[in-house]
């Protein structure tokens, strides 16, 4: 008889399940009729954005720490976290009645101390330390081995795994008697994909796993492909609940085993799936969210006639990223476009340019002009927003016929960064 992975890698997914009764909710399997029409498959999200504290970080945290001796428990438990992870611990500090402290880094935005402090109600204390996550991780370490309390890491421990694997478990058993074809995992760290990947490894072997990573912060590919977790020199953290620059020691051998295929998403495709479930089905998600969402366009023509499963991480997105994640959906769809256009210094140049280059649907989204005295030309900054990606090219053209001095700016490149 065939071992089970989860035994081979010491998970205990049923005992984690028994443990988050009452802690943590069994999230809904939801069928989505847009998504299903529009790749012809039946397409189910497990929606851990509805989770108590609206990510599925919850179930690894309290398995490990409600697991911990009880003398270990009085001594209190330490993280680093900035997000989702910082959120579970304290929930389920508060829930417990432990002391926890939590490390965030300076920069953490103020929403994110607010709604940390709310769940810990409380029971912990939230320290700022350090520029980075490094920085900030070094810091809990320390002070947890220094007051000989136990450090609660965000994926790389077989109980935080077989918690995150609680979500696999659940799946299968919402399925009931109909097969699971495919299941997108988002990956960050790999403990979700570990845990859900190893259950269904052993309860649905035909199970396509497919685990999805943005492409700026794709730590998980790269030890695929090294045979080894590597750390990355850097990452794009915009997907900020999947933005690690290093795979787990732990959870890469259980991927490699149970992971069929990986599928970078690009940020600006993550994006577009955010804008659309909201706009078309009111469902808010963060960017980590999204990404087992957008993968399903990279795998369109395998899964038509299938029964999918994505699993939407979490719903932590701060309402003052909108105009950035709007913006990268634009650029990613080729909607938004920049130039540097180094106008001659003349009258009318400008209202000549919108007159006689702009197409009627064309539209100025940003202007930066600085005009230099006794210069033949000025350069300048200028976004511009089209109906439809088709239309650009006849833009370009319009540019070179009329004779304009423009250079186009890649977003992508580290003068677009600075810039943009």
């Amino acid at each position: 008889m065939q071992t089970r992975l989860t035994d081979e890698f010491g998970l205990h997914i049923e005992e984690a399940l028994d443990r988050l009764k009452g802690i943590a909710k069994e999230t809904p399997l939801q069928y989505l009729n847009s998504l299903s029409q529009y790749f012809e498959a039946n397409i189910y999200l497990k929606r851990e954005d509805l989770q108590v504290v609206r990510s599925y970080k919850l179930r690894g945290a309290y398995n490990m720490i409600s697991s911990l001796d009880p003398e270990l428990l009085k001594k209190g438990v330490v993280c680093a976290s900035a997000g989702n992870h910082a959120q579970g611990f304290a929930y389920s500090c508060n829930r417990l009645g432990i002391k926890g402290v939590v490390y965030m880094p300076k920069i953490t935005p103020k929403q994110k101390i607010k709604q940390t402090k709310m769940f810990g109600n409380g029971h912990i204390e939230i320290v700022l330390e350090g520029d980075t996550f490094d920085d900030c991780a070094d810091a809990a370490k320390d002070y947890s081995h220094n007051h000989n309390m136990t450090f609660i890491p965000p994926f790389d421990e077989p109980r935080i795994i077989e918690g995150q694997g609680t979500v696999g478990l659940e799946v299968l058993n919402e399925m009931g008697e109909m097969p699971l074809d495919y299941i997108f995992i988002p990956i960050g760290g790999g403990g979700l994909c570990a845990g859900v990947g190893a259950y269904v490894k052993d309860y649905s072997p035909a199970t396509k796993v497919i685990g999805v990573e943005p492409t700026g912060a794709a730590s998980m590919n790269a030890a695929f492909k090294a045979g080894h977790p590597v750390t990355l020199n850097r990452i794009d953290k915009f997907v900020d609940g999947a933005a690690v620059k290093r795979a787990g020691d732990l959870t890469y051998p259980i991927c490699a085993k149970v992971v069929d295929d990986i599928c970078l998403v690009p940020e600006g495709e993550a994006c577009t799936a955010i804008l659309k479930l909201y706009n078309e089905n009111a469902i808010v998600v963060e960017p980590a969210g999204a990404l087992s969402i957008a993968a399903l366009n990279h795998y369109a023509s395998e899964i038509r006639g299938k029964n999918v499963v994505c699993i939407v991480s979490g719903s932590n997105n701060d309402i003052d990223r909108m105009q950035e994640i709007k913006e990268r959906s634009l650029i990613f769809e080729g909607l938004r476009h920049y130039f540097i256009i180094r106008f001659a210094q003349r009258p009318n140049a400008l209202k000549d340019f919108v007159n006689k280059v702009l197409g009627d649907s064309d539209d100025i989204v940003r202007f930066e002009y600085m005009k230099k005295n006794e210069k033949e030309s000025g350069p300048t900054l200028v976004g511009i927003e089209l109906d439809s990606i088709d239309e650009y090219e006849g833009l370009l053209a319009r540019m070179r016929d009329y004779g304009l001095d423009f250079t186009i700016l890649d977003p992508d490149s580290d003068l677009g960064r600075y810039i943009l």
